[in-house]
């Protein structure tokens, strides 16, 4: 397996994994504490209400595009401050996530696998990955 096909396969996983990750947890926002308590959730952040209902939809269409490979790279760009955002929402909690309320480092990690992803792009299996697409970046 030569290098570039390593990285094609490494991509797809990683963006299977964020496509996964990010469809559960905007699927938790809408079905299991709603919108309206998505919304009371982030105004007890001092944020706007209105900000949790975008960020529910723009993590549950993140997390379809990423799973089909779709605009790949840009995805992950969209996607990285709203985890940049959770981050700083929980920078008060601490390091540990297991801390009350959830510490920093996941939503710290979830912001460098964005950042990988958008540097590897969609990977095996991406919509872009065409032999075409694929041969103009070789």
């Amino acid at each position: 397996m030569n290098s570039n096909r390593s990285a094609d396969w490494a991509a797809f996983i990683l963006r299977i994994a964020l496509g996964v990750l990010y469809l559960a947890h905007s699927l938790q926002k809408i079905f299991v504490f709603t919108l309206p308590g998505t919304a009371q959730f982030f105004q007890s952040l001092g944020l706007p209400g209105w900000l949790g209902y975008v960020t529910a939809f723009v993590e549950l269409l993140g997390g379809i595009a990423l799973l089909l490979g779709v605009q790949v790279r840009w995805v992950a760009i969209v996607l990285l401050p709203f985890m940049l955002g959770a981050m700083s929402a929980h920078l008060h909690n601490g390091w540990g996530f297991a801390s009350p309320n959830g510490g920093w480092e996941y939503p710290a990690y979830w912001a460098v696998t964005l950042v990988v992803q958008a540097l590897l792009g969609g990977g095996a299996f991406a919509v872009a990955s065409k032999p075409a697409a694929r041969a103009a970046t070789a």
